[in-house]
C-alpha cells in the first residue's frame, strides 16, 4: 500500500535500475481519488500541418545518430554560456545545440537588452496588433543573443487563485483573451526564427506546495494535485494552450504540480492524450526546471526533454529499450520532435552562435547589443502605455495641465537602488508582504523577471515634464505620513503590489500602502494614486475618500514605466487599457478562490489536494453566477473621451448544422473544423467626446447551460471625435461549443445564444439573440 511508503523507500525505489518497478510504486492508484487515466503509447509526431518539411529533414538527421547521441539530446547539459538551459551540439552533423532562456517578457540574465511589459500588462492592452509587434521585437533580441528558445510566454497559471504568485506572467484570467494574445505573441516571436516554449502545462494555479518535499512535520509530501474534471479542463485551462499549438509553438513546458494525482511531466493523459493526440502537437514537451520525478515512465508518458539535466535518463533510456520497458521508437520520436522544431523555425541556417550574446558572467565581453536599436522604441513605449488602466477620474483631475505645484509621494516613484541584471527583479529586498519598497516595480520576481537597459522611473519623467511646464515639484519617498503643501494642485502617490515566483501573495493589499495613500489624501484635495500591481490589487480601504480623484492600475510596464505613466497623466496618450481580471469590493467576494489550497486534511496531508470544484466559474464568471457586484468589472477601463454603441447586426454563415464537428485529419490545434466560422457580428462605435481615443468593444456570449456570459470577441479601434467605426467579430464553431465529456468532443447545442456587445462584462448596451 502506498500509505506505508516512506520518503526513504521512495527515493531508493527511484534510484533503482529497474525504473518500471519504481514507477509502479510512485503512481499507484490504490490511495487516490479522481486519478488521471493512462493513455499509451505516446503518439509519434507525424509532420501534420505545416510541419511536413521539418519532419522530413529531422527524420533524415535522426537516422544518422548513434544511440548515445540520441540520448544526449533528451536532457540539458552544463554550458559555458548563461543560457537557462542548453542542449549540447552534434558538430559532425552541423547541429550547434540549443540555448533556452527566460523570459516571456524579455531576456533575463544578460546586458544590452530591453525590459518589455509583462504578461498582465499586455493583457491589459487588449491589443492584438501591438502584442504581435512586441513579440517580433522580443524575438529579434533573443535571436541576436543566440537564444533559440524563449521560455515563455506563460498561459498557466490562468489566474484561478486571486493571490497566485505568478498570475502576472500570463495575460488574463480569461481563456479567450489569453488565447488570442498568446497566438499573436507566438506569431511575432517566431517570425524572427525564435521558438516559444509555452508554459506551464497545466493547472499550475498556485505556488504553494508546487514542489514535493519535507512538510512542517518533517514528513515527505508530494506536490499539490490540481483535480479537474474533463469539461473544465477543456473549456478553461486547455483553451489557451490549444491556441498556442494552433499558432505553431514548437515547445510546451510541463509544470511542477500534479494533475489528478499524477505529476504533470509524467501524466500520460495530459501529454499523450490531450496534447499530442487531441491537439495534434508536433513539437516537444520540455520539463520545467527540476520537474521530472521519474524515469522511463515520464518518457513513455510523453516527456521529450528534461531541463536542466536528468538523473533519471542517460543510459537508462537505452537500457530500458534493451529490457523492453521502453520502445526504441519512443526515443526516436523524442529526438525527432526536438530536431524538427529546430528545422521548423529555420534555425539551421544563419542563426547566431549558441548563446553568443549570453556570457557566463558580466566580466566577459558582451556581444550583440540590441537595447539601443531605435526601431523597437515606439513599440516598447506603446506597449507600456496601453497597459495602464484608468479606473477613477472625477472633477476633471486628469489629464494634468501644467500644474504650478505637483507633490509626489511613495516608495514606487524612484528607480531601484540595487539592480543586478543577472537576476532580473526577483532578488530585490521586500519589506512588506505585498509591496516592493526599494523603487518602482517594472516587472515581477523570479524567472519571469527580465533585464532592463535602464529604468525610467516616474520621478525622472515627472522632472522632465516639470522642466517643460515650469512646474515646481516636491517629493517625499520615505515617509508614510508625509507633509503636504496645501497649495499643491495635485498629489501623486506611487505604490505597488508585488508578486514573485515561489510564493503566493499574502493578501490583495498591504496596510503600509493603504495608510500612505489615506494620509496623503487627508491633506491633499486632489490625490492621484498610481499602482504598479503584479496581479489584482484591492482599493477598498480608500477608494471612496472624497480627495482621491484619480486611480490608475499601472501594472508592470517594463523599463519605460515613468515615460509611459507621464504620457497618460498629461494626456499625450489617452488611456485605453482595460482590466484583464475582476477587482472585487472586498477579499471575501473571491470566496474559495481567494487563497491557494494549503496542505490538506489528515488523510491527504502527504498528498495535498486542490479540488477545482468550481468548474469553469472563476473570476467574472463566478461573480456573475453568485450575483456579486464587482468594484471594477472584467474589461473595465476609463478614457478621456466617451463612446456610444449602436447598430448591432448578426449574420449567420451558410453552413449545415451538426452537433459535433465533422471528422477531419488532426492539425496542430486539433480538428480544423473547430475553427470554421459560423457567425459574423458587427457594431458601430462612435466617439462622442472631444478628443481622439481608443475603444475596446467586447463581445460576450451566453451559451446554453453555461456561464451567464463568456468573452468571445474583442477589438481595439482608434476613433477621432465625432467619428464612427464599425467593428466586426467572426465567431467559430469552437466559440459556441461546450465540451461533451461523454462524447469526448465539442458539442454545438441547438438553442438560443444571447449575444452582448459593450464596454466590459457588466456594461453591455447592445444585445440580441442568435438561434442555432
Amino acid at each position: 500500500m502506498l500509505l506505508s511508503i516512506t520518503k526513504t523507500s521512495l527515493l531508493l525505489a527511484v534510484a533503482c535500475s529497474s525504473f518500471a518497478v519504481a514507477e509502479e510504486i510512485i503512481t499507484s492508484d490504490s490511495y487516490f481519488y479522481g486519478d488521471s487515466p493512462p493513455v499509451y503509447p505516446s503518439p509519434r509526431g507525424s509532420g501534420a500541418g505545416d510541419w511536413a518539411s521539418a519532419y522530413v529533414k529531422a527524420k533524415a538527421f535522426v537516422a544518422k545518430l548513434s544511440d548515445d547521441e540520441k540520448v544526449n539530446l533528451t536532457a540539458g547539459v552544463t554550458s559555458t554560456t548563461a543560457c537557462s538551459g542548453t542542449i549540447q551540439g552534434i558538430p559532425r552533423l552541423g547541429f550547434p545545440g540549443l540555448c533556452l532562456n527566460d523570459a516571456g517578457n524579455g531576456l533575463r540574465g544578460t546586458n544590452y537588452v530591453n525590459s518589455w511589459a509583462s504578461g498582465v500588462h499586455v493583457g491589459a492592452t487588449w491589443n492584438r496588433d501591438l502584442t504581435k509587434k512586441r513579440g517580433e521585437y522580443m524575438g529579434n533580441e533573443f535571436r541576436t543573443k543566440g537564444v533559440h528558445v524563449m521560455l515563455g510566454p506563460s498561459v498557466g497559471p490562468l489566474g484561478r487563485v486571486a493571490e497566485g504568485g505568478r498570475n502576472w506572467e500570463a495575460f488574463s484570467v480569461d481563456p479567450y483573451l489569453t488565447g488570442a494574445l498568446i497566438y499573436e505573441t507566438i506569431e511575432g516571436v517566431q517570425s524572427q526564427g525564435v521558438a516559444t516554449s509555452i508554459k506551464h502545462f497545466i493547472a499550475n494555479e498556485q505556488e504553494t506546495d508546487r514542489h514535493p518535499g519535507t512538510n512542517d512535520e518533517g514528513q515527505y509530501a508530494e506536490a499539490v494535485s490540481s483535480n479537474i474534471d474533463d469539461k473544465t479542463m477543456h473549456e478553461l485551462y486547455l483553451w489557451p494552450f490549444q491556441d498556442a499549438v494552433h499558432a505553431g509553438t514548437p515547445s510546451i513546458m510541463c509544470s511542477y504540480n500534479r494533475v489528478n494525482n499524477s505529476y504533470a511531466c509524467q501524466n500520460s493523459k495530459l501529454l499523450n492524450g490531450l496534447l499530442k493526440t487531441e491537439l495534434g502537437f508536433q513539437g516537444y514537451v520540455v520539463s520545467d526546471w527540476g520537474a521530472q520525478h521519474s524515469g522511463i515512465a515520464s518518457a513513455n508518458a510523453g516527456l521529450d526533454l528534461v531541463m536542466p539535466s536528468s538523473d533519471f535518463w542517460g543510459h537508462n533510456l537505452t537500457n530500458a529499450i534493451t529490457n523492453g520497458t521502453m520502445e526504441a521508437s519512443r526515443l526516436n520520436d523524442m529526438v525527432t520532435r526536438i530536431i524538427a522544431s529546430w528545422y521548423y523555425l529555420g534555425q539551421e541556417s544563419g542563426f547566431p552562435g549558441l548563446g553568443s550574446g549570453m556570457p557566463i558572467n558580466v566580466s566577459q565581453p558582451h556581444q550583440a547589443v540590441v537595447a539601443t536599436r531605435p526601431a523597437a522604441k515606439s513599440t516598447l513605449l506603446q506597449a507600456a502605455v496601453e497597459g495602464h488602466v484608468l479606473v477613477k477620474n472625477i472633477r476633471n483631475t486628469l489629464p494634468l495641465k501644467s500644474p504650478r505645484l505637483l507633490s509626489v509621494f511613495g516608495y514606487d516613484a524612484y528607480a531601484p537602488s540595487k539592480l543586478q541584471l543577472s537576476q532580473g527583479f526577483g532578488f530585490l529586498e521586500i519589506k512588506s508582504p505585498e509591496a516592493y519598497m526599494n523603487g518602482t516595480q517594472y516587472t515581477g520576481g523570479g524567472s519571469g523577471g527580465n533585464s532592463p537597459a535602464y529604468i525610467d522611473a516616474p520621478i525622472d519623467a515627472l522632472q522632465r515634464q516639470a522642466y517643460e511646464d515650469g512646474t515646481t515639484l516636491q517629493w517625499d519617498f520615505s515617509s508614510q505620513d508625509p507633509a503636504v503643501d496645501y497649495t499643491s494642485d495635485a498629489c501623486l502617490v506611487f505604490v505597488n503590489a508585488y508578486a514573485t515566483e515561489g510564493f503566493d501573495r499574502q493578501g490583495l493589499s498591504d496596510p503600509y500602502s493603504d495608510a500612505l495613500i489615506t494620509n496623503v489624501a487627508n491633506k491633499c484635495k486632489s490625490t492621484i494614486v498610481v499602482i504598479h500591481n503584479a496581479g489584482i490589487r484591492l482599493v477598498d480601504k480608500w477608494i471612496d475618500h472624497s480627495n482621491i480623484t484619480a486611480v490608475i492600475y499601472a501594472h508592470l510596464p517594463g523599463q519605460d514605466t515613468g515615460r509611459a505613466v507621464v504620457d497618460i497623466l498629461y494626456g499625450r496618450s489617452n488611456p485605453s487599457g482595460r482590466l484583464p481580471y475582476t477587482v472585487a469590493k472586498k477579499e471575501s467576494d473571491y470566496g474559495g478562490l481567494l487563497q491557494p489550497t494549503v496542505g490538506g486534511n489528515d488523510k491527504f496531508k502527504l498528498f495535498p489536494q486542490s479540488d477545482f470544484s468550481e468548474g469553469v466559474y472563476i473570476d467574472y464568471r463566478a461573480f456573475d453566477k453568485a450575483g456579486i457586484e464587482p468594484l471594477y468589472a472584467f474589461g473595465f477601463g476609463l478614457s478621456y473621451t466617451t463612446f456610444d454603441y449602436s447598430n448591432l447586426k448578426v449574420s449567420k454563415h451558410n453552413s449545415r448544422y451538426s452537433a459535433y464537428p465533422p471528422k477531419a485529419s488532426i492539425i496542430p490545434g486539433g480538428n480544423p473544423r473547430l475553427f470554421d466560422s459560423l457567425v459574423t457580428i458587427k457594431a458601430t462605435i462612435k466617439n462622442s467626446g472631444r478628443v481622439e481615443g481608443q475603444e475596446v468593444p467586447q463581445l460576450y456570449v451566453s451559451i446554453p447551460h453555461g456561464p451567464k456570459r463568456q468573452l468571445r470577441g474583442f477589438d481595439k479601434v482608434s476613433i477621432k471625435p465625432g467619428k464612427s467605426a464599425t467593428v466586426s467579430f467572426t465567431l467559430t464553431r469552437r466559440d459556441f461549443s461546450t465540451w461533451d465529456a461523454n462524447a469526448q468532443d465539442w458539442l454545438l447545442q441547438k438553442g438560443q445564444y444571447n449575444i452582448y456587445v459593450g464596454r466590459n462584462s457588466r456594461d453591455l448596451p447592445l444585445s440580441t439573440v442568435l438561434t442555432i
